[in-house]
């Protein structure tokens, strides 16, 4: 049987560099991933995402941003954690940790693995600012690299959804994947 997989868009398209995973997605368009793969930009939908989760997919992908320090368009791979007690589910809005706990807290199976391909962002609006459309040029070169990136991964994963990741030319800020984290694993 063929692993289910989820390549999830993340991000809002007013907020500058907080597009890049829809960015991300719009790109695949003109290099789709393998059929058996379901590729959907959320945006900021999170209880979207939520219920998806929960649909079960063996492994989910977010693409997205997140600040790490690195320079921007700085790609890096994140093996999700499953959500702790102390994170508080939230229905409204894309916070990836809270769209875990929600998912978690409204499912009764243990969530698929995820990971998160994200981009460390360079540009994000003020406080006082509304809208600030369009990616920063680092994050928008980042656009291609991705794409590539989850070429290399999704095969790797359709392959064995729980195989260490294949090397994607990026920092990898995780270690093995938590069994909690698998379906079909009971947390230990």
């Amino acid at each position: 049987m063929t692993p289910r997989l989820l390549v999830a868009g993340v991000g809002n398209i007013f907020l500058a560099d907080d597009a890049f995973g829809p960015e991300v997605i719009r790109a695949l368009a003109t290099r789709p991933l393998p059929p058996e793969v379901r590729v959907r930009d959320y945006g900021i939908r999170g209880m979207d995402l939520a219920y998806d989760l929960l649909d079960g997919y063996d492994t989910a992908v977010l693409v997205d941003t997140a600040r790490r320090g690195h320079p921007p368009g700085t790609l890096f791979l994140i093996e999700a954690e499953p959500p702790g007690g102390d994170v508080v589910p939230e229905a409204h809005g894309m916070d990836p940790a809270k769209v875990l706990a929600l998912a978690a807290h409204l499912g009764e199976e243990p969530l698929p693995r995820v990971l998160v391909l994200a981009c460390e962002p360079g540009v994000l609006p003020d406080a006082d600012q509304d809208i600030l459309p369009g990616l920063g040029a680092p994050v928008a070169q980042a656009v291609p690299r991705t794409v590539d990136a989850l070429h290399t991964l999704i095969p790797a994963l359709l392959a064995d959804p729980r195989a260490p990741v294949p090397p994607l030319g990026c920092p990898v800020e995780s270690g093995p994947p938590h069994p909690a984290a698998l379906p079909g694993t009971a947390a230990g």
